[in-house]
């Protein structure tokens, strides 16, 4: 067994689909690369934000909250706004202050030492797949958000801590479902992005396992049939038909 497929094994069990063909075919047209790039792209950064705004509503104080936005404003005003470049984004460090922990928590300091991880890998992601664009020439023009994410936020309950729970659930499958697509996805690219999917897979195969390990510290109790419950979402959209291609689009849609 590769190495690959050894980290994906348990991925493939956590996940209740795999990426449908038609989806293969489609991001495998070298005229899609843009997108699939584009996209890879923009998903880095929100997974980044995503795990910085838990830390900020859930874990820690209104100072380090600052930390952590000031930490994102770069990347932000580079994606959002066209301000900056990739030098200015090489010199950006992580905070050099301690994220201070609420004291009213019990999880909190897991939750900042995982996600601060986990925000740190994306972070540097992003900044490898700009550079890949750039020597490519591929622009970063804006590229409105699938269905996906949105779709498994409107299983999100509505009050703590089970939305948190969800939240972190959500996070799990996402996490999951990038690594099964970087697979599915390598084979099928030139050496260069061949090689860098895979150290993808290899880096990000246990941040799916992170928030799981997260969700199941703060219910404190079995989350299975939740977790359960979203496997069958994330598989439906996965499955279905989509006429929106991404990354982590359905099937795609015939034109």
């Amino acid at each position: 067994m590769s190495e690959a497929e050894q980290l994906l094994a348990p991925i493939n069990q956590f996940l209740q689909c795999e990426t449908p063909d038609s989806w293969i075919e489609e991001a495998k047209k070298p005229e899609n690369l843009p997108i699939i790039l584009k996209d890879h792209l923009a998903c880095e950064l929100k997974a980044g934000q995503t795990a910085m705004f838990l830390i900020r509503k859930y874990a820690v104080d209104k100072e380090s909250g600052q930390l952590l936005f000031d930490w994102f404003k770069p990347y932000e005003d580079y994606l959002y706004r066209k301000k900056g470049s990739l030098d200015s984004l090489a010199k950006i460090s992580s905070p050099s202050k301690a994220l201070l922990p609420k004291t009213d928590s019990p999880y909190s300091q897991d939750l900042i030492d995982k996600m601060v991880m986990l925000i740190k890998e994306e972070l540097h992601h992003f900044f490898q797949v700009l550079e890949i664009m750039i020597a490519r020439e591929i622009p970063y023009d804006g590229i409105t958000a699938g269905r996906y994410a949105k779709g498994m936020m409107s299983h999100v309950k509505t009050y703590e801590p089970d939305a948190l729970i969800d939240k972190l659930i959500i996070g799990a499958f996402i996490e999951a479902r990038s690594c099964e697509r970087f697979a599915k996805l390598a084979p099928h690219l030139d050496d260069e992005l061949n090689k860098f999917y895979i150290s993808l897979l290899r880096s990000e195969a246990r941040h799916y396992q992170d928030y799981i390990t997260l969700a199941e510290q703060v219910a404190g109790t079995c989350i299975k049939d939740r977790v359960a419950h979203f496997a069958k979402v994330e598989a439906e959209l996965i499955s279905s038909p989509d006429s929106d291609f991404k990354f982590h689009s359905g099937a795609p849609v015939a034109n």
